[in-house]
């Protein structure tokens, strides 16, 4: 899952970042609001965990201009902003979530779960099966036949999001940028030696590749 986090504390991004990344979420940040509804019209996210008091525009203004756009984007609100009113403001115009700082990062993980399940094909719990796969995605645990299977990390992220995807055909750069934020340079093949590897792991015919397209897994 691919996040774009709009946040004006350098610090708290920076954490923000790293613990989001232990959980298998790729984190793309800028501080700026008008900056993120640039990001959201040319590489759309997964979702945005979006802040209120950006340096430009506010984040409520961001969120206004985001639904007259009708753009879908799950949006979680995360501010200083903790009273009843603002709250009640933030939903009514259109954020999925609302949670008030300071927070503890085991429920902002429960929250972006529930927003994930929210987009997924198989909203209605963690854990997803297809055939004789299986994943969590909450413990990031895979199984093969209800053998487990030791995946690294981007080989999950990559298994997830094809499984959350199964019957749609998902494309190179779309797999990518589940696994790469913005700065990183990925070499050519990347991609293809993660699927490779996966289908080593799994040893059943699972994954398929759309010439020219991308991957896809069909819905059995």
């Amino acid at each position: 899952m691919q996040v774009l986090l709009v946040e004006d504390d350098e610090s708290l991004a920076n954490g923000l970042k790293h613990a989001l990344s232990t959980k298998g979420i790729i984190v793309n940040h800028t501080n700026k609001g008008l900056d993120a509804l640039h990001f959201i019209k040319t590489l759309p996210p997964d979702m945005m965990i979006l802040d209120l008091g950006l340096p430009d525009i506010d984040g409520l203004e961001v969120l206004k201009t985001l639904r007259k756009m009708k753009n879908t984007l799950p949006v979680l609100v995360l501010s200083a902003r903790d009273s009843l009113d603002e709250k009640v403001m933030g939903l009514d115009m259109g954020a999925d979530d609302y949670l008030a700082k300071p927070f503890e990062l085991p429920e902002l993980f429960a929250r972006l779960r529930v927003l994930e399940r929210r987009i997924s094909s198989n909203a209605h719990s963690n854990q997803i099966q297809i055939g004789k796969v299986w994943i969590d995605t909450k413990s990031m645990k895979a199984k093969m036949d209800n053998i487990p299977i030791e995946l690294s990390k981007s080989e999950f992220i990559l298994l997830k999001a094809l499984m959350q995807n199964a019957g749609r055909v998902l494309t190179r750069d779309s797999l990518e940028a589940k696994l790469y934020a913005w700065n990183n340079e990925v070499s050519s093949n990347t991609l293809e030696v993660h699927i490779h590897h996966l289908r080593k792991k799994i040893k059943i015919p699972f994954i398929k590749t759309i010439r020219g397209v991308g991957y896809t897994i069909y819905k059995k």
